[in-house]
């Protein structure tokens, strides 16, 4: 019996899933809007309803053997729990791993997204050939995740990485944590919304993705919000490397499409937040998998639950 795993990307407003087969390749995806105001048990019951479909189309020689999903933090990835996730406030305390596993009858494991990608990243990724690395991603939030001699790097508590909320300007603006002026509110997809329409000076926002495209077509207000954007990152990847004495950096998320816009713009701020003699060995590169990280790095987590399982 061939074994098929699925990995899911859950976001705070849309969710992509994918059958990969016992080679670990993609064989089918799917993507559906979280509509995360709705509660989880909407989310949930849509989610399992593509997992079925997959499982309807398999060989006769196949089975779903496990089930891996991402999730944003804070989370409980030993029990599963999705804990009180910023972007998702009506998913506080939700069992995600075991109503799955109920759901499904298949093993399933939780975990991080940005976590989830750095995984993918170092095994299927910009992250080979690297056995240290953090994996920034910026997106709807900001989150990070650190591997050190090829192991996830959790905390004491698992909240290691949550460097979205770590503070830039103690003076910022509010951010929807609660804290003042922390990375994310230079660099999410919202918070760079808010800032090119403040440089408009216009009420209406437009989405992260249109300020990308306005800004390679040269629209100055665009452009000096993805080059803010990059230098905060610089500074973030700057200040990490001192604390960490990590070399390779990698960035994904919907934001990190501006591409070398964003990444030039941190990489010329790292000399002036870092020793010169470590900012010039720090690797800052875009994602290689793109929206596949979290995904990928899901089903590796799927694999595993499955030989835990054995």
């Amino acid at each position: 019996m061939k074994d098929y795993v699925v990995g899911i990307d859950l976001g705070g407003t849309k969710s992509a899933l994918a059958l990969l087969d016992k080679d670990n390749q993609i064989v089918a995806r799917a993507r559906i809007a979280t509509e995360a105001n709705e509660g989880p048990d909407n989310i949930i019951g849509r989610l399992v309803e593509v997992i079925e479909g997959f499982k309807a189309d398999l060989p006769e020689d196949a089975r779903l053997a496990a089930v891996g999903v991402c999730a944003p933090g804070p989370l409980d990835h030993e029990q599963g729990i999705m804990l009180s996730p910023t972007n998702m406030p009506r998913f506080h305390n939700t069992p995600l791993q075991r109503i799955l596993e109920e759901r499904l009858g298949v093993p399933a494991r939780l975990e991080h997204d940005a976590k989830a990608a750095a995984l993918g990243e170092l095994h299927a990724g910009a992250g080979q050939g690297y056995n240290s690395l953090v994996y920034i991603v910026i997106g709807t939030g900001v989150g990070a995740a650190i591997i050190i001699n090829g192991q996830l790097y959790r905390g004491e508590k698992n909240f290691a990485g949550e460097i979205g909320h770590a503070t830039l300007d103690r003076y910022g603006e509010l951010c929807h944590c609660g804290s003042r002026g922390c990375f994310e509110t230079f660099m999410s997809g919202p918070s760079l919304s808010k800032r090119y329409a403040k440089l408009k000076n216009t009420e209406s926002e437009i989405s992260g993705a249109e300020i990308t495209e306005l800004a390679h077509q040269g629209d100055e207000a665009a452009l000096q919000v993805i080059t803010d954007a990059g230098e905060a990152l610089g500074v973030m990847v700057a200040t990490t490397a001192m604390m960490l004495d990590i070399e390779h950096y990698i960035v994904g998320g919907s934001v990190a499409k501006a591409g070398d816009l964003l990444v030039d713009s941190a990489r010329a701020t790292f000399p002036k937040y870092s020793f010169k003699s470590f900012s010039s060995r720090l690797s800052l590169v875009a994602s290689q998998l793109g929206e596949d990280a979290a995904i990928l790095g899901s089903a590796y987590l799927a694999r595993q639950a499955l030989i835990s399982a054995s």
